[in-house]
């Protein structure tokens, strides 16, 4: 399998023979590679709401990637079904054929959501993972596997902006709540398994990101019956 060449010549560029698997990989790994650098710009105002947070890591993002990644570009707020749109999406800074299939500017090749760990308030605390806001469902996990986020796609990622406690913690209360989900059924659409727990993918404590993957079932009218989450969390205060 070709990987994208990173040498000092064409530094980010697709090589012939890549999936598509693999450049959405490679593009999820820049992504959690660039959260402590983002998090530490001194040209960055401190936000504390998610759409802010969202929107100025996609500046970033897009702006870091034209130097060091740049066969891709990022989005924020990319339309999905009906009237929704996810966080920030990833496409191809120009046309490439790629596994004998042509990819646009148009083609969206990866979407990722942002959510604040905790979340704002107590009556939308398991938000990460599944919830209804104002009559609208708003739980993380639940969109994705309901296909409201990433219908078309059997590969994205979430991105967690952790703010207070450890990620370590967080990691245990929302695999307690997905195991609580198997058990006692909420009515949120979602049929969940105890193997769609969060399984520890990464972790790098000196600069306060960790990884972690689901699989999560789909509803049978998809297309992808089945979803791979990389979840991307960034703790925002790093104790000195």
């Amino acid at each position: 399998m070709r990987r994208i060449q990173s040498n000092t010549s064409s530094i980010g560029q697709i090589t012939c023979g890549i999936t598509l698997k693999t450049l959405v990989l490679e593009t999820i790994g820049f992504v959690h590679d660039q959260l402590p650098a983002w998090r530490d710009d001194p040209n960055r105002t401190n936000e504390q709401s998610e759409n802010k947070l969202n929107l100025q890591l996609c500046k970033f993002l897009d702006s870091r990637a034209r130097k060091v990644f740049p066969m891709v570009c990022f989005y924020h707020e990319e339309y999905q079904a009906g009237r929704r749109s996810v966080d920030l999406s990833a496409s191809l800074a120009e046309s490439k054929v790629i596994e004998a299939k042509i990819y646009s500017i148009y083609d969206t090749i990866l979407v990722l959501e942002g959510k604040r760990i905790p979340a704002p308030s107590s009556d939308r605390e398991k938000e990460y993972v599944t919830g209804t806001t104002s009559g609208k469902i708003s739980g993380g996990i639940q969109r994705f596997k309901l296909g409201l986020h990433g219908a078309k796609h059997n590969l994205v990622a979430m991105i967690g902006y952790v703010q207070d406690r450890s990620a370590c913690h967080w990691h245990k209360k929302i695999n307690g709540w997905i195991s609580e989900l198997v058990s006692n059924l909420i009515g949120d659409g979602c049929i969940w398994t105890a193997d769609e727990i969060l399984k520890a993918f990464k972790r790098d404590t000196s600069r306060g990101i960790d990884r972690y993957l689901s699989i999560h079932s789909r509803t049978d009218d998809l297309v992808n019956h089945e979803i791979e989450l990389h979840h991307l969390w960034i703790t925002i205060k790093m104790e000195n």
